[in-house]
């Protein structure tokens, strides 16, 4: 079959991209033929709506003494490909892509099927934003009378709290109603396709970083020749404060390990531009080979150390979405190695991965893998 992926748009997010990797990577390998849609995330402002910014630009500015910067969009955009050079370079290189600038762009006859997922695709707050475009659209609105299969795999709301508004409840109901099979990422969801989507049929499976090898990630690695980390004790945290810092140095200290960041200020308004160039995706892969302990507060960091067999901690991230840390952690019986503050670290726990993880996650891949391969039979 001739499939579409639509999930969130690729930046630099590593997780977000292993994960569109992963799934293409599956499915090309059951024998089909995979594009991800791609959007152009340029801006293209028209005349009227940059005047209207720089208006708001100045009101911030002089009228309410916000220190704030007035940047073009051709800056924007520039500034933006600087960021993303490296990551955008692994997506050219390994992410086959059919290249969009609206959702309503895409034809759907050039298709037999589209996956909607992984990710989370289906967080009204996340995809609205990233497409600039109703949430109906995460539900193939586009695409309503095309003859094609629909699947969700692994689709993620990110949250246990319901997000959209009657209207939009009332028609993504009825867009998934077209749906031949539905999987999502995590438990909670389940409940949310019957409650408020009349859908009762919803699987549970993995996220599809999960669903490769270890020795797929490392040929990657080896591939770019990456070269060795910084460190031993692999930090990667979304969200820093002086809480996680003091949790980074008692780590380092107890356990005699040399800290290293898996990542740059891509997410800090305050740094440079040099500062926010993301590192490559294999040097990220890189980061959990050459690892002995891994910190972070980051879902796909933790898929990623269960994948490597690494001991970490997560320290939950309540505003990026609690729910898909619980179902991943209960789901291998590594509950305690999540921390709801810091400062509950303990000192005598290993946070190791145990050996009925690794039984649990395979059978769980396996089960999995044939929910993927039935969906297109």
């Amino acid at each position: 079959m001739r499939i579409a992926i639509l999930t969130l748009p690729l930046h630099t997010n590593y997780g977000g991209i292993l994960q569109a990797y992963a799934l293409q990577t599956v499915l090309q390998r059951m024998g089909h033929e995979v594009l991800l849609l791609d959007k152009d995330r340029d801006i293209h402002k028209t005349l009227f709506r940059q005047m209207l910014s720089y208006g708001k630009y100045l009101l911030k500015r002089y009228l309410l003494q916000e220190e704030v910067a007035f940047i073009t969009p051709k800056r924007q955009n520039a500034e933006r490909k600087i960021r993303e050079q490296h990551t955008q370079q692994f997506i050219h290189s390994h992410i086959a892509t059919y290249r969009i600038r609206r959702l309503e762009e895409v034809k759907a006859e050039d298709f037999d099927a589209i996956v909607v997922g992984s990710d989370q695709v289906w967080r009204h707050q996340y995809f609205t934003r990233l497409y600039d475009s109703p949430i109906g659209n995460a539900y193939l609105k586009f695409c309503t009378k095309a003859p094609i299969k629909r699947i969700a795999y692994a689709a993620s709301f990110g949250t246990d709290e319901w997000e959209y508004s009657a209207r939009e409840t009332e028609e993504c109901a009825r867009l998934l109603q077209l749906f031949d099979r539905i999987s999502v990422r995590e438990e909670s969801a389940i409940g949310l396709c019957e409650r408020k989507l009349h859908r009762a049929d919803a699987r549970l499976v993995l996220d599809p970083t999960l669903l490769l090898d270890k020795e797929d990630y490392i040929a990657l690695v080896q591939q770019a020749g990456t070269k060795r980390s910084p460190g031993n004790l692999m930090c990667y945290i979304l969200d820093n404060n002086d809480e996680k810092e003091g949790l980074i140095n008692r780590v380092a200290h107890e356990r005699g390990l040399t800290p290293f960041n898996a990542s740059s200020k891509v997410e800090d308004p305050y740094a440079t531009l040099e500062e926010s160039i993301q590192p490559p995706v294999e040097a990220w892969l890189q980061a959990f080979v050459d690892a002995e302990f891994v910190i972070t507060d980051s879902f796909h960091a933790c898929v990623f150390s269960i994948i490597f067999g690494k001991p970490f901690v997560v320290v939950g991230n309540r505003e990026r979405g609690l729910s898909r840390f619980t179902t991943l952690l209960e789901m291998f019986g590594v509950t305690g190695n999540m921390l709801h503050a810091a400062t509950d670290y303990d000192s005598h726990s290993s946070y190791g991965i145990p050996k009925t993880t690794v039984e649990l996650y395979q059978r769980a891949k396996q089960q999995s893998l044939e929910f993927l391969s039935n969906a297109f039979r």
